[in-house]
């Protein structure tokens, strides 16, 4: 008998599943290196493209910023997509629990209190760790009361975070009322996220904390694809649910605190690429979905810095039209009923 095709065998439907599993891995894998190779050239041409300057200060000047892009890539795409993967749901982001205006609550608090002149003098270094230190407190001891003291679900847990992110950006609007505008006007700059301003030495601080929580990620990987099924199917599996989600949650914060406290807040940015990892991906594997979201995220960020560098001369604010995409991309989410 002439066989000339593997579907013409009659294999069992184990053999038959594994094989097709095999080649759905190989086709993610593919896709993965296809996005990392674009990543890439996209850094590439962020570093080369229509030097001016001497290579030594363009390739200074641009590596800076490109490193503050690469740590925003990576922190907001994880944390949004290990939030995701805890919650059970594609269309919500760390930001609903409120951490963007409890960062813009810190700032305008610390304004109004210090004064200009003072605000401008503070310590960069004080600022940022007040900034994560506040972050991740916050967010720990709402954390401890929910679901230790009181055991109560995530659901419960967004919930209150969308209350405490309307009182955190109320007082906030409050205090900008009592404001001078000379106050107000330098405020603004810290409402809108800039890649420009970021601190050498707290960048080589946020690469060794988020390398050290990306090294817990990968470990931990398999663990959030049983994670993502659920609460019931993780215990039954093994899942220690309680200590697996508390380290994640506490992970999603450090993540979200270090970028924020580095460029400010970008609210919708980990929705899209999240969900533009997961239409390419084609896997449900977070060893797939974690890289194709940074390399997304790589893609959209540094790309669309070239866009408004070199074509529209800095016109418009990165973080305006990415806060502006995203929000749309989010809308057509919801409409179209593409996800649960």
């Amino acid at each position: 008998m002439h066989i000339n095709n593997i579907a013409d065998l009659e294999l069992p439907d184990t053999v038959k599943k594994s094989h097709l599993r095999l080649k759905i891995n190989l086709t993610a894998n593919q896709r993965l290196c296809i996005a990392t190779l674009l990543a890439l050239c996209t850094c590439l041409l962020y570093l080369s493209y229509n030097v001016t300057a001497s290579w030594e200060f363009t390739l200074q000047f641009r590596g800076k910023k490109l490193l503050t892009f690469l740590l925003v890539a990576i922190a907001i795409s994880t944390a949004t997509l290990l939030f995701q993967t805890l919650s059970n749901n594609r269309i919500i982001t760390p930001a609903i629990i409120g951490f963007d205006s409890l960062y813009i609550l810190i700032q305008t608090a610390l304004l109004f209190l210090l004064g200009a002149m003072q605000y401008t003098l503070l310590n960069v270094y004080l600022k940022w760790a007040l900034e994560i230190s506040l972050l991740v407190l916050a967010a720990s001891c709402l954390f401890q009361w929910l679901f230790v003291k009181k055991r109560h679900s995530l659901y419960l847990l967004i919930l209150i975070g969308v209350v405490f992110g309307v009182l955190f950006h109320s007082l906030a609007s409050l205090l900008m009322r009592m404001m001078n505008p000379a106050e107000f006007t330098l405020l603004e700059d810290s409402m809108f996220a800039s890649f420009n301003a970021a601190d050498p030495h707290l960048l080589l601080i946020s690469t060794m904390l988020i390398g050290c929580i990306g090294v817990f990620v990968c470990k931990y990987h398999h663990q959030y694809d049983v994670l993502a099924l659920g609460e019931a199917i993780a215990i039954n599996l093994g899942i220690n649910h309680r200590r697996l989600s508390r380290l994640t949650l506490i992970i999603i914060i450090s993540l979200i605190g270090l970028s924020t406290s580095l460029v400010g807040p970008v609210t919708f940015f980990g929705l899209l690429v999240v969900n533009l990892a997961y239409i390419v991906s084609a896997s449900h594997l977070h060893r797939h979905l974690i890289p194709m979201a940074i390399c997304c995220a790589i893609i959209t960020l540094v790309g669309s810095d070239v866009l408004l560098q070199h074509f529209l001369h800095y016109s418009v604010k990165l973080s305006i039209i990415i806060e502006f995409v995203g929000g749309i991309f989010f809308l057509v989410l919801i409409l179209r009923n593409k996800i649960r």
